[in-house]
């Protein structure tokens, strides 16, 4: 529950918890999702979903005015995804994301807490080309079962590098 005038990490949400509470939405509607995934831009997501049919969504998570306003490079997770949405901490005030340079015809809205989470503004659909599609996916899943691989035997963590 936001406390007035408190937000985010004021109020001690975290990232995690935010993610957490994506995870639970998702899961609710059949999406799974990985966090931390490298894009072959170089750029890392907060979280990548895919559902039943292969689309990927990208949620980039904020829960300060200040992390939202320090971050330039969301734009380039844009050409990656089906749909992209930013999750931000239950208290965060959402009307700055209604800015053009937010771009809120395109981008996605949910706000979470660590229990759960709400989508506010659906995302729309980029629909990526089928030969990224099928390479995104690919890579998505290679990376998922490589950290399975991992959490079995740590060892195994000196052949590979996350980009595989």
């Amino acid at each position: 529950m936001a406390v007035a005038g408190l937000v985010g990490a004021e109020i001690g949400i975290t990232a995690a918890d935010v993610a957490r509470g994506v995870c639970r939405l998702f899961a609710q509607q059949g999406l799974v999702a990985i966090p931390e995934v490298t894009l072959p831009n170089g750029r890392r997501t907060d979280l990548t979903a895919i559902d039943a049919k292969g689309n990927i969504t990208i949620v980039e998570i904020k829960v300060s005015r200040a992390d939202l306003h320090g971050d330039g490079k969301w734009p380039d997770y844009c050409d990656w995804c089906d749909r992209f949405y930013w999750a931000l901490a239950v208290g965060l005030d959402p009307a700055i994301l209604e800015t053009d340079d937010y771009r809120p015809g395109t981008s996605g809205l949910i706000v979470a807490d660590r229990y759960g989470a709400a989508v506010v503004r659906e995302a729309a659909s980029c629909n990526l080309a089928p030969a990224r599609r099928k390479a995104e996916l690919l890579r998505i899943g290679r990376v998922a079962m490589r950290r399975s691989m991992l959490a079995v035997d740590p060892e195994l963590a000196g052949p590979w590098s996350e980009g595989i």
